[in-house]
C-alpha cells in the first residue's frame, strides 16, 4: 500500500510546531504528503480544545476528513493534540470512524501507530484488533524531534517551552499540556541558528508563557539571556515575542528588549481582564494598576510599541459595571491589537 499522508492542523502556532516534528517524522519514514485528503491512505487531524469553538472546529475537521473513508482512499483516520488528549473515549465513541487517539506526550508515537494502521489494512485486520490510544505523560520530556517549518522560509516560530504552572481559574491548559517545562538553552540556540540557515529571518518565541522560561530548569528566569545569544545568531534579524505573562515582566526583561535592537518592539501580553475583583476570581496574580504601570512603563522605555493582548469577557458573575470598566480601559490605553474571547 502506498503511504501517502495528509494532515490537518488546528489551534495556535504550539501546536503546528507538533504537526511540523510529526511530518517530518513520517516523511522520514517514508511517507509522502499530499495536499488532496481524497487521495491520502491516512490522515491526521491535530486539534485544538481550549474554547467551545476550537472544538466545535476540530470536531468538524475530523468529520470532514472521515468522509474520505467513502469518497477517497482513506484507511486510517489519526487525532491527535489537545483534543484528543481531553476526549480520547469520547471521539471513539461519537465518532467510530477514528482509527487511533495520541495523546500530547505521545507526538514520537506517530510513525509506530500509522505503520501499525497500513499493516492491518495490508493484512485485513484493520479494526480486528482494537483502536490504538497513546496517552504519554504529559508531565515528561519535552519531545525534541526535528521539524518540516511549514511557515514561509522567511519566518518561523521556535517554542522555548511546554505547559504551564499559572493555573488561571478558566484554563485548562495545565490538564492538557501538562507543568511547565523549559526546553534547555543549548537545544534552542541550535534550532534557531537551524532556521537561521534555512532562511528564517525572523524567529517568533513563543511558549504558553515565555516570560517563567528557565524557572524549572536553571531556578531562575532566563529569558532576558537567551534572548541576547538568539540576537547573536547571524541571520536573525528580528525577533518577536509571544505569550508573555504581565507580572513577570521586570526590570532585567525590559532592559533586554530596549537594548536588543534585533527585538521588534510588538509585545503580546494577554491581560484578560482589569477589574481587580475579575482578575481575582481568574487566578492572575495582578491588578488593574499593575497593569498600568506597566503599559506606561513599556512605552516609555520601547519607543514605537506595539501591544497586543487577550481578554475574556463574560466571565461568570461579571457585572455590567465590571465590563464597562474593561472597554473605558482598553480605549484609554490603546492596545493596538486584541483578541477578546467570550468566556467558554
Amino acid at each position: 500500500m502506498d503511504k501517502k499522508l495528509h494532515m490537518v492542523s488546528l489551534g495556535c502556532a504550539k501546536n503546528l510546531i507538533n504537526a511540523e516534528q510529526m511530518l517530518a517524522a513520517l516523511l522520514e519514514a517514508g511517507y509522502s504528503y499530499c495536499e488532496e485528503p481524497e487521495e491520502a491512505d491516512i490522515i491526521i487531524v491535530n486539534t485544538c480544545a481550549f474554547i467551545e469553538q476550537a472544538k466545535s472546529e476540530a470536531i468538524e475537521n475530523i468529520l470532514e476528513m472521515a468522509e474520505y473513508k467513502n469518497s477517497g482512499a482513506l484507511v486510517g483516520l489519526v487525532v491527535t493534540g489537545c483534543l484528543a488528549q481531553r476526549y480520547a473515549d469520547q471521539l471513539f465513541e461519537e465518532m467510530p470512524e477514528i482509527d487511533a487517539v495520541l495523546g500530547v506526550g505521545s507526538y514520537d508515537e506517530i510513525v509506530e501507530v500509522c505503520d501499525k494502521i497500513l499493516a492491518d489494512a495490508d493484512a485485513g485486520k484493520l479494526g480486528e484488533t482494537g483502536k490504538t490510544v497513546r496517552m504519554g505523560d504529559i508531565n515528561g520530556p519535552l519531545c525534541e524531534l526535528p521539524r518540516l517549518v511549514t511557515t514561509p522560509e522567511y519566518t518561523a516560530y521556535l517554542k522555548i517551552a511546554d505547559g504551564c504552572d499559572n493555573h488561571c481559574a478558566y484554563c485548562i491548559i495545565p490538564q492538557l499540556r501538562g507543568k511547565y517545562r523549559s526546553r534547555e538553552m543549548g537545544l534552542i540556540l541550535e534550532e534557531a541558528k537551524t532556521l537561521a540557515s534555512q532562511g528564517a529571518k525572523e524567529i517568533i518565541v513563543i511558549a504558553q508563557d515565555i516570560s517563567a522560561y528557565g524557572l524549572d530548569l536553571y531556578g531562575k528566569r532566563c529569558l532576558p539571556e537567551l534572548l541576547h545569544k538568539i540576537c547573536a545568531i547571524d541571520g536573525v534579524e528580528w525577533v518577536r515575542l509571544h505569550y508573555l505573562y504581565p507580572d513577570e515582566i521586570d526590570d532585567e526583561l525590559i532592559e533586554t528588549l530596549a537594548s536588543e535592537p534585533k527585538i521588534l518592539h510588538y509585545l503580546d501580553i494577554p491581560i484578560q481582564h482589569v477589574s481587580d475583583r475579575i482578575l481575582k476570581a481568574m487566578n492572575r496574580r495582578y491588578t488593574r494598576t499593575d497593569i498600568e504601570n506597566l503599559v506606561r512603563t513599556l512605552r516609555k522605555k520601547l519607543p514605537g510599541l506595539v501591544l497586543r493582548t487577550s481578554l475574556i469577557v463574560g466571565l461568570p458573575g461579571e457585572t455590567d459595571e465590571e465590563f464597562a470598566e474593561l472597554c473605558d480601559f482598553m480605549q484609554r490605553m490603546k492596545f493596538q491589537k486584541a483578541g477578546v474571547f467570550t468566556y467558554s
